[in-house]
């Protein structure tokens, strides 16, 4: 609809809102972990899996009230965060039922636990779940400007949520790390809440002090060193990150907040120079902690030889099965359902849930579901270029950016690139808080887009146009 005022003599074109392309496009991210789904049940049971029905009704009846929801209270948002997330959110279900069939892990759950129990059906719930709170940021969150007003709020709120799991009686400690806390017989992860409410924080600070750190530095070495002053902040989060690390062993979260940090920094006020810096300060303190931190120093020796160590150390039995699942997977994989990536035990459908798309996917899988994730970030960091607002574009761009570093930290420490680091693959790994707190990111991003895309308001009539105007309307 054309909007025309009397003080204009050209009516504004509105832009297009994309909703029916993302419409089509959630039909094939339902359609495809349908597909897979029946070819797993296919391939290990010879038959159709019984729920392939409800599963796939239950799939496309979410992804239609996510839609509902877009289309109506975000219309001009980004068309493809939705289908892409509904996609990887569908694949994963899948693959967590495929490692559900495997009597390995089975007879594991029961020696271990006394029983088994599903993940799939427990993971569909959280989907559920994840998008119910989707639609509620959509609802709630009407301008993403409003949190901004809660900038040093959220930096103490990110730290209440990271040291819950170190308060004896709350948290828990699982396999070594204190990630986890306890609440009415269910088990969160505040860590994945935390990197949301930190980049709050990171976004607000840095929106107002982005100048002194740009301008006010002296050259040394070829390099901008800020004032004392300024630093403060930055080494604030180094010793943070730090203290994650040692006191709740929580290799992946530290990464994930300094990190984030730094690339947020580095496209505030566009100096290599934090790049170097923030280099140096997480390898200086990766270093110094992986020496005396025994659980840290086990990842680390896991990840320098694997196989030296492949028969004494359950870190290193469960790095060296993932790094020969990728290797029998080959190219083009040994196809679902007929792989042999359980033999990694307890941590196959969370932590190494990639390794089972690269055994039974090949490179071909894997590259694909890389592509996916790199776009969800392409389209974060466009977002973050076509937001009209400061605090807008740092926002977007730290999301983007601690998504892009979960990535890579967790796909790395599976292949054997980087040492492991507990984190879980967004949307396809099991675990409640993991899926919910990434469907919030989408959310985020999606009202961010569509702030963005959204046309300009007409000009307001001025007195004075009228001494110009050429074509009255009609």
């Amino acid at each position: 609809m054309s909007v025309v005022t009397n003080t204009t003599t050209i009516g504004a074109i509105e832009a297009p809102s994309r909703r029916n392309t993302e419409l089509l496009l959630l039909a094939f991210a339902v359609v495809i972990p349908i597909f897979a789904y029946a070819n797993v049940g296919l391939s290990i049971h010879g038959e159709l899996p019984p729920g392939m029905l409800t599963y796939g009704l239950g799939l496309g009846v979410l992804a239609g009230i996510a839609h509902f929801v877009v289309r109506r209270y975000a219309k001009y948002a980004d068309p493809l965060l939705l289908p892409i997330a509904t996609l990887l959110n569908g694949l994963g279900l899948v693959l967590i039922w495929r490692l559900d069939q495997s009597e390995r892990l089975q007879k594991l759950a029961k020696r271990s636990f006394g029983a088994f129990s599903e993940s799939a059906p427990r993971q569909m719930m959280y989907t559920a779940l994840a998008i119910a709170l989707f639609a509620v940021v959509l609802l709630v969150l009407k301008d993403h400007r409003v949190l901004q007003r809660f900038t040093y709020i959220s930096m103490a709120g990110a730290l209440i949520l990271l040291i819950l799991p170190v308060i004896p009686g709350l948290g828990a400690d699982v396999f070594g790390a204190k990630i986890w806390i306890s609440v009415g017989g269910f088990s969160i992860q505040p860590g994945e809440f935390a990197k949301i409410v930190i980049a709050v924080f990171f976004a607000g600070y840095l929106m107002v002090k982005r100048d002194a750190l740009a301008l006010a530095s002296r050259r040394f070495m070829g390099l901008y060193l800020p004032r004392g002053r300024d630093l403060g902040p930055i080494l604030m989060i180094w010793a943070m990150s730090l203290l994650v690390l040692v006191f709740e062993n929580d290799l992946g979260t530290s990464l994930l907040f300094f990190g984030m940090f730094v690339i947020m920094l580095y496209v505030a006020t566009e100096r290599t120079s934090w790049i170097v810096i923030g280099l140096l300060m997480s390898v200086g303190g990766a270093v110094v902690v992986g020496t005396f931190a025994s659980h840290v120093k086990a990842r680390v020796t896991a990840w320098l030889d694997p196989f030296a160590c492949y028969a004494t150390s359950g870190a290193c039995e469960q790095v060296g099965q993932s790094i020969m699942s990728f290797g029998s997977g080959g190219v083009l994989g040994t196809g679902w359902g007929q792989g042999n990536s359980d033999l990694i035990g307890f941590a196959a459908n969370s932590d190494f849930i990639f390794s089972t798309v690269g055994e039974e996917l090949g490179l071909t899988g894997v590259m694909a579901f890389l592509l996916l994730y790199g776009l969800i970030i392409e389209r974060g960091v466009r977002t973050a270029l076509a937001a009209r607002d400061p605090f807008g574009k740092l926002f977007a761009i730290g999301l983007s950016g601690a998504f892009a570093l979960q990535i890579f930290v967790v796909a790395g420490g599976v292949m054997g690139l980087i040492p492991l680091t507990g984190m879980t693959m967004p949307f396809l790994a099991s675990g409640g808080s993991s899926v919910l707190a990434n469907w919030v990111l989408i959310a985020i991003l999606i009202r961010i887009s569509d702030t963005a895309r959204r046309p300009a308001p007409a000009p307001a009539p001025s007195p004075d146009s009228e001494m110009t105007q050429v074509v009255r309307p009609s």
